[in-house]
């Protein structure tokens, strides 16, 4: 596989906020660039409440990048199922003087009809947490715990 680029530029407005566009993420009906606000979290010194923060960020990439990695394994599998979803929790600490993600919880369920599918589709989770490319690039430790629900 060739190597990719995702371009992200981000851009300071007031205070501890800015926005977070990337060129590549154009709205497809007004063409304009689809861009988040970022900040400081609250629990830091002049951090703004309900706005996306780089802690936030961190933990939907590992979490999303579990979802569209099951999915894509999945669909290769022919598994079948209901939904996916996935609770995170991004755990900040102090460690040796610094701030740092220190561990990422995983919260998957994928809800199957076929109750014999079960340890199929534990497998495949598993696979998909140890094939994720952000989970694969970050230090931070990443905890999965999976559910699978079925459903008639």
């Amino acid at each position: 596989m060739e190597k990719h680029i995702y371009n992200v530029n981000v851009n300071w407005t007031q205070d501890r906020k800015g926005t977070l566009c990337s060129p590549e993420l154009k709205n497809n009906t007004t063409n304009e660039t689809n861009c988040i606000e970022v900040a400081t979290p609250p629990e830091f010194p002049g951090g703004m409440p309900n706005i996306w923060t780089p802690e936030h960020l961190f933990t939907a990439a590992i979490s999303s990048c579990l979802m569209t990695t099951f999915l894509a394994i999945a669909e290769y599998s022919k598994l079948e199922y209901i939904s996916f979803t996935c609770e995170s929790k991004g755990i900040l600490e102090k460690v040796d003087g610094k701030f740092v993600i220190s561990e990422v919880l995983l919260f998957p369920e994928v809800v199957i009809t076929d109750a014999s599918k079960r340890e199929r589709t534990e497998r495949i989770l598993e696979k998909s947490e140890k094939a994720c490319l952000i989970s694969n690039s970050v230090t931070s430790k990443i905890t999965m715990e999976a559910k699978i629900s079925i459903q008639n």
